[in-house]
């Protein structure tokens, strides 16, 4: 094996920018002009929140934001710290010793691990300016970062690095002699290059470590060069990184996507978000209990069987479990998505629920109340002069239903498509049988 003779810290850490020019990506807050950029090159940075996927750059962000100011620069790790130590940064932060100019930046990374009390903590410093933060998440500050502290600070948005950007970071890999590779005789072939900056997924740091044990573990060949290959690099990947945290943004956004893949009819769409939830190990009852909802709230009465065969499916899949229960699964979400749609139940009830909540709607009319138990009952007109629809033609009877308030109102409009189809044929043929003579 060959001797490289570089320290022990990662590739990755080493490889970390330094300055605005060295860092790759982002541009649409750090190009020439932009407010970020601004601010850092002026050191004139107020409070901020960096929010972005792992590997999109916030903590070198953060890096290159110490290495430029002249302001005290502390770091802490929201997952072993506490709030004893965001108040020995304050208390630093006002020792005009430890920090002559009276501010200090402070760095917290995974700050939405920070529970209610420990970013409470911070509020008083961040509002009298004594401490800038720079706050780094990988989930959204808007549900996981306290709304004060939000309004104290900018959030930044930091995306996953397009390939190129990838590209070009692998590429200061190869030819940096301090950091780098650049003294050793490597050839990345160009589609082992192309597979390791799509397989990435805008994770710098996944395609840097890929890239590390691809040189430490490959031999020179018989010329000397370091060959990375293609099957070199897809056996150095294994598989391409999957990022999704059950518990986080990205669980939200795939099972959203989902629904509307199957709302849409789109079934290749839907089975993609399906098999994501599945590699990543989500809870296959929480994936069928979505699928029912999604088969009574947007197929409906258009495939009014949709139901029962969901249910059976989602009784299949707490029975068997996985891997077989991937298979029911697919069966009911391609069910869901192949049918026709409708949405007029749910439509129908929501309203009838807000006439309810809003409107006048009157007492039953007596006619409709529970027959009489007593005389007493009879004599107040209970059930008197209802009509039993099975006596009818048709098994419908000419009488109002609705209390007065609400007499014409129409709540079920049926779509269509599939069933409905049937439902409309069958209410225009009755319809003129529910009209009492005095409404002719």
């Amino acid at each position: 094996m060959l001797e490289i003779g570089y320290s022990k810290e990662p590739l990755a850490y080493r490889l970390a920018p330094k300055t605005l020019a060295d860092f790759v990506g982002q541009r649409h807050i750090l190009a020439e002009g932009k407010m970020l950029r601004r601010m850092i090159e002026a050191d004139r940075l107020s409070s901020i929140i960096l929010f972005g996927p792992p590997g999109s750059g916030k903590t070198s962000l953060a890096k290159v934001i110490a290495n430029t100011s002249k302001r005290t620069f502390t770091k802490l790790n929201a997952v072993t710290s506490g709030v004893a130590d965001i108040k020995a940064v304050i208390a630093d932060s006002k020792n005009p010793f430890l920090c002559p100019e009276g501010k200090v930046l402070l760095f917290i990374d995974e700050i939405h691990r920070f529970n209610k009390a420990q970013q409470d903590a911070l509020l008083p410093s961040v509002e009298d300016g004594s401490v800038v933060l720079i706050g780094a998440t990988t989930e959204n500050p808007y549900f996981e970062v306290n709304k004060a502290l939000l309004s104290r600070s900018t959030v930044f948005q930091l995306f996953p690095l397009g390939d190129e950007d990838i590209k070009e970071i692998i590429f200061r890999a190869l030819s940096d002699k301090e950091r780098g590779y650049g003294k050793l005789p490597i050839h990345l072939h160009d589609n082992a290059l192309s597979f390791l900056s799509e397989s990435a997924r805008g994770d710098a740091r996944v395609a840097l470590n890929a890239l590390e044990l691809a040189v430490l573990s490959t031999n020179p060949n018989q010329d000397g060069l370091i060959e990375l290959s293609l099957e070199l690099m897809g056996d150095c990947l294994q598989q391409s990184p999957h990022r999704y945290d059950k518990d986080g943004e990205a669980h939200y956004d795939t099972i959203s996507a989902f629904i509307k893949s199957m709302r849409g009819s789109d079934v290749d769409a839907s089975l993609h978000y399906l098999a994501r939830m599945l590699e990543s190990g989500e809870d296959i009852n929480f994936i069928a209990r979505r699928i029912l909802i999604c088969a009574a709230e947007d197929v409906g009465l258009a495939n009014p069987q949709i139901i029962s065969l969901v249910m059976s499916c989602w009784e299949a899949v707490r029975s068997i479990g996985m891997p077989e229960a991937r298979i029911v699964l697919s069966l009911a979400t391609i069910l869901v998505a192949s049918s026709p749609k409708s949405n007029s139940a749910y439509l129908a009830i929501d309203q009838a629920i807000s006439d309810v909540r809003t409107e006048p709607v009157g007492q039953v009319p007596m006619h409709l109340r529970n027959a009489p138990v007593s005389a007493m009952r009879s004599n107040l007109g209970y059930a008197k002069g209802y009509r039993y629809s099975h006596d009818y033609p048709l098994h419908v009877s000419k009488q109002d239903y609705l209390p007065e308030e609400l007499r014409g109102k129409k709540y079920y409009k049926p779509g269509a498509l599939g069933y409905e189809k049937q439902i409309t044929a069958w209410l225009e043929k009755i319809t003129p049988l529910l009209k009492d003579e005095a409404d002719s």
